[in-house]
């Protein structure tokens, strides 16, 4: 993997929900987006909403205490910076090369290097 990370690779956006049934009601009747609803409830942690935006991209609807057990942090008060951006890989290897590129800048510099290092990436396959 060698080119730079676009935007256009990004998979999906996370929001943290407190009520992820009421918040499918808003964005597939409200907004009238599209969705499956909910899926991945036969895994602990596991139920997540996904919302067809554009072109591969998907707004993710996580029950919070369920986004912070993902994210291995505590459950927070809620706040105005509740998302997260998801790329997703197919494979271990995926994985670590996308997390060397995002420890070192292009110059050679740091990067997220302190960051990557703390929190080890964690692949769950398919």
């Amino acid at each position: 993997m060698t080119d730079a990370l676009a935007f256009h690779d990004f998979s999906h956006v996370t929001i943290r929900v407190t009520d992820m049934d009421r918040s499918l009601v808003f964005y597939r009747d409200g907004l009238g987006l599209p969705t499956a609803g909910v899926v991945g409830q036969e895994f602990e942690h596991g139920a997540v909403v996904f919302v067809d935006l554009q072109q591969g991209l998907r707004l993710a609807l996580f029950p919070r205490p369920n986004l912070a057990h993902d994210a291995g942090i505590a459950v927070s008060a809620r706040s105005a910076s509740e998302f997260t951006l998801g790329h997703n890989v197919a494979s271990e290897r995926e994985v670590d090369e996308v997390m060397a590129q995002a420890a070192m800048t292009p110059d050679g510099r740091e990067g997220m290097r302190s960051f990557v290092e703390k929190r080890p990436p964690r692949y769950r396959g398919r």
